[in-house]
């Protein structure tokens, strides 16, 4: 399988991920569904792993996929130094309940 469709078109689900990683930076957590953060996650540690090397070339390989930029800039700044010493496992997905509507299990999605 590979990926979660997630019920929606290629072009979609990737701008979907985009800007949910885009928030999950810049708010430090993001309350979701449980799927979508298991899709949003391994995208947003590459995202904080490409802060780690802090060069010219990963800064904007960043800005190829976060949607602002000055996300990207806090991300190399203050989140890409946070990390330097920790490898691998920037977030974390805490569970929280279900959702009224349609019963979707729902999490947060933060970084630790």
């Amino acid at each position: 399988m590979g990926y979660r469709k997630l019920g929606k078109t290629s072009d979609q689900r990737k701008a979907m991920l985009r800007q949910l990683t885009t928030d999950l930076l810049e708010h430090g957590r993001i309350k979701t569904t449980v799927t979508r953060a298991k899709e949003v996650q391994p995208i947003a540690e590459k995202m904080i792993t490409l802060a780690k090397k802090n060069d010219l070339a990963a800064y904007r390989q960043a800005l190829s996929y976060v949607t602002k930029e000055s996300v990207a800039k806090n991300l190399f700044d203050t989140v890409g130094a946070k990390y330097a010493d920790r490898n691998g496992g920037y977030t974390r997905i805490v569970r929280i309940g279900f959702r009224r509507g349609d019963a979707a299990e729902i999490a947060y999605l933060e970084l630790v």
